[in-house]
């Protein structure tokens, strides 16, 4: 399993919205960079990641679940541009905020913070560990979604 991380400006699409859309999930649409679009690529269902409020909260709020591989993305008729369906998992018990993930050494190389305007990030599995420790995640919970 790898871990990503997922972008998203709360007024476009939130982290309510996409818990409402339940087990079925959303396509992560829209995406026209062409390296987040390869990181897309390399999911595979059952990949984890965290949902990130962008602009406004600058902070990881969810875990969600890749639930399909990279497919045409049904907002272009542009065969270039994929993308993948996620589904939300659960809320953090703590949000991490940007700030706090600048401030913690053992994040100093995480994307978010070396590549800040990616969408789609990949996350290594002992910043993921880290990200959960901060938002609060004990070892149960951090088994049940692994």
């Amino acid at each position: 399993m790898k871990y990503w991380l997922f972008k998203s400006e709360p007024f476009k699409w939130g982290w309510d919205k996409q818990k409402a859309k339940g087990e079925i999930g959303e396509e992560w649409d829209g995406v026209r960079n062409y390296q987040a679009r390869n990181f897309m690529r390399e999911m595979k269902i059952g990949d984890r990641g965290f949902f990130y409020h962008s602009n406004e909260g600058l902070e990881v709020v969810g875990i969600v679940e890749v639930c399909a591989e990279a497919h045409c993305d049904s907002t272009t008729d542009d065969e270039r541009w994929e993308c993948v369906d996620i589904k939300a998992i659960c809320d953090v018990p703590s949000p991490v905020t940007l700030k706090s993930v600048k401030a913690n050494p053992k994040l100093s190389d995480m994307a978010l913070v070396t590549s800040m305007r990616l969408s789609v990030q990949p996350v290594k599995q002992a910043e993921w560990i880290e990200v959960c420790r901060m938002a609060g995640m004990d070892g149960k919970t951090l088994k049940a979604i692994k």
